[in-house]
């Protein structure tokens, strides 16, 4: 397949004037995001102090003490919110909208659009009112650009609309432009606020998009993001189909809020019923349908259990229009619990250990509450970004039928792969600041140990074998092996049987993932129940009473201490050696101890022959036992499946990339999804008869 490259812009071609942002505020008036739209703080801390891009140490600074120095007192109250597009500051009060939905990516339009300058329109009325414009460099450091002031003398009009012209030449490396505005001699009120840009003729019509739910019993979530993405007027002329991937036995369609859905989306909302294939299935089953329609510009991935900011997707299209080339154009995600937390700015793919991260300069949590973008000088560097979860990413259709759909591995990696594929193809990845969505964060799952690991296992070795450019995957397979003899000394044999089988299945090559697609997922859960550790119980007296042969050594108990690093390390030597011991005979009738999710680390299960460990969503508990005869079993087939992976490495990274296109092709997918798009399509002539 052919590469893209960067278009050439025209600069003597006819333009016209595009709308490229706009201000919003929060649509439900819900105060936990206010600080995401508006934001009445003045930023006091010392910004050599507090450069965080370079302090690491910054990061354990206390909220509450970021409040207190940045806070001027001043709250933002409902009552301010007049529209979706207007503010009331009060009078003598000062409101900043550089906030992550109101301020304006400066560098990423320099970076990736045919966007060379802005025009920022302000509309508002009170007398007094000033508007002033400031930009940012890529390090943070703020500088003022211009500022307009409404007349006071009362004579005149006491409404205007303030144009800003601006260019984007200084945001190479990073950077943002924003707007505060102070209220004069009466209240002001910010009636709109857009950035436009002259933009290619050629480019003045926006594109369409298929948005693509997969869903899996979950009709609640579904059914209001259905209805929340039909109902905004302004998304409207944007959509071309929302197909729902209907892949679970609590059918969406069956909920009460379902009508509603349906009738705010009409003839524009598709479900498709199939069985359960994963994300991976359920988002191609909408990428082939959208590139078998060929009529939207756009497809986009998203999940059923997200709160969306709909003005998000109007953005991630508006970007993707005017892209240099074909982009993907991924969103950002905020804590459905704790709403203006920040999860990550962006997202690489670290070459050597092939394992997600948030690069090194960045921090994978940040609370725009406690602490502003204005402030967090490491929020102004633009970052590049291999992938986006398909959490919210839109994808162009040109970049599918060029590159092919989702890889078949049910879940994970799926989004990653496809980021890494267009990368290679030419077809680059921007995570775009100011599109979002709220979703439960993935520090509330246990993904790492429960069934999910057997794909997380397998998927990260595919993907290895396709993108890895070391031999041998770098420091992949050394890892592995690593990583299962953590998981047996800290009494996770379901997790190390269900790796093992992920990794046999890597050896079994790529043309067994579509005919796994369907079953895999209950044969892992299936052959994992039968291991205590996997069995959870949610009422806690379930389990036997704790005893222990010996009380804890100088009365501490479990997670009383975190271990320096050469007691870890003299830990990891001996903990291997200490699992060959006979089980003390109480613990077999009797945990040892009660350990909480967050103090279950290997370095504290290994010393014990029993415990009961909750898990991280709070929910249930397992009983971990210590087994010496499994244990010698498992280790032997861990040591010989990373041999074997070694050396098979260069057949299998050879074999696995031949056949990338063949299993990712639109052929392959409608062979797999067969059997339900048959059935669909026998329903709907049945339906017309």
């Amino acid at each position: 397949m052919s590469t893209t490259t960067a278009e050439t812009v025209d600069q003597a071609a006819p333009t016209v004037r595009r709308l490229l942002q706009r201000q919003i505020l929060p649509i439900d008036r819900d105060t936990d995001v206010f600080a995401l739209y508006v934001d009445p703080e003045e930023p006091r801390l010392d910004a050599d102090r507090y450069d965080i891009g370079g302090n690491r140490a910054a990061k354990d600074l206390n909220n509450a003490a970021i409040r207190q120095s940045t806070s001027t007192g001043r709250a933002v109250h409902p009552d301010q919110i007049l529209s979706r597009t207007a503010f009331r500051v009060q009078q003598g009060s000062k409101m900043s909208f550089g906030t992550y939905f109101n301020g304006f990516p400066a560098s990423y339009w320099r970076r990736w659009s045919v966007v060379s300058e802005v025009r920022l329109s302000v509309t508002i009325a009170g007398r007094g009112a000033s508007v002033t414009v400031y930009k940012s460099t890529a390090n943070g450091r703020s500088q003022r650009v211009d500022a307009a002031t409404v007349d006071s003398s009362g004579a005149g009009d006491t409404r205007a609309t303030f144009d800003f012209d601006l260019t984007l030449t200084p945001f190479v490396d990073g950077g943002w432009y924003w707007y505060d505005v102070v209220a004069g001699d009466e209240d002001a009120v910010v009636e709109t606020a857009e950035w436009t840009a002259e933009v290619p003729a050629d480019r003045e019509r926006h594109g369409t998009v298929d948005i693509v739910i997969t869903t899996v019993n979950k009709p609640d979530f579904c059914a209001k993001l259905l209805t929340q993405i039909g109902e905004d007027e302004t998304l409207r002329p944007y959509l071309d189909t929302v197909f729902v991937s209907e892949q679970g036995t609590q059918k969406v369609a069956d909920h009460e809020l379902f009508a509603l859905a349906e009738k705010s989306l009409g003839d524009l909302l598709v479900i498709n019923e199939q069985g359960n294939l994963g994300g991976s299935g359920g988002y191609a089953r909408g990428q082939l349908e959208s590139v078998r329609k060929g009529t939207a510009t756009y497809a986009m991935m998203m999940d059923d259990d997200v709160v969306c900011e709909p003005e998000s997707i109007v953005r991630a299209i508006t970007f993707g229009d005017l892209a240099r080339r074909p982009t993907i154009v991924g969103g950002h995600m905020f804590s459905l619990f704790s709403r203006s937390r920040l999860h990550s700015f962006g997202e690489i793919v670290q070459p050597w250990r092939f394992w997600w991260q948030t690069p090194l300069d960045g921090y994978s949590d940040w609370d725009l509450a406690a602490r502003n973008i204005r402030s967090s000088r490491w929020l102004h560097k633009r970052v590049d970004v291999d992938f986006n979860g398909w959490f919210m990413c839109l994808i162009p259709r040109v970049v599918l039928e060029r590159i092919g759909l989702s890889l078949p591995i049910f879940i994970k990696w799926d989004d990653l792969e496809f980021g890494l594929r267009g990368k290679q193809h030419g077809f680059p990845t921007v995570t775009f600041p100011g599109a979002a969505v709220w979703h439960v964060p993935w520090t509330d799952k246990n993904d790492a140990v429960d069934w999910q690991a057997y794909f997380h296992h397998r998927n990260r070795f595919i993907s290895a074998l396709l993108h890895s450019p070391y031999p041998n995957g770098g420091r992949l397979v050394r890892e592995s092996l690593n990583h299962q003899i953590k998981h047996l000394v800290s009494l996770q044999y379901s997790t190390v049987e269900i790796r093992h089988q992920a990794l046999l299945d890597v050896l079994a090559g790529p043309y067994a993932l579509h005919e796994q697609l369907p079953g895999k997922l209950g044969e892992v859960n299936a052959f994992r129940k039968q291991f205590t550790d996997a069995q959870l119980h949610t009422d806690p007296d379930t389990f036997p009473p704790i005893r222990r042969t010996k009380p804890p050594r100088k009365g501490k108990g479990p997670g009383t201490e975190i271990p320096g690093r050469l007691s870890q390390l003299i830990t990891a030597g001996l903990a291997p050696i200490r699992q060959l011991r006979p089980v003390r005979e109480l613990s077999k009738e009797h945990p040892e101890a009660e350990l909480t999710a967050m103090d279950a680390k290997w370095y504290r299960l290994a010393t014990y022959d029993s415990a009961i460990v909750s898990m991280n969503d709070g929910s249930s508990a397992a009983l971990y036992r210590r087994d010496p005869a499994h244990y010698r079993e498992l280790l032997k087939k861990t040591l010989a499946i990373h041999a074997e992976l070694r050396r098979e490495w260069p057949r299998l990274a050879e074999e696995y990339r031949a056949a990338l296109g063949d299993i990712t092709s639109p052929d392959a997918w409608e062979k797999t999804l067969a059997p339900w798009m048959t059935a669909g399509a026998d329903d709907a002539e049945a339906a017309d008869d």
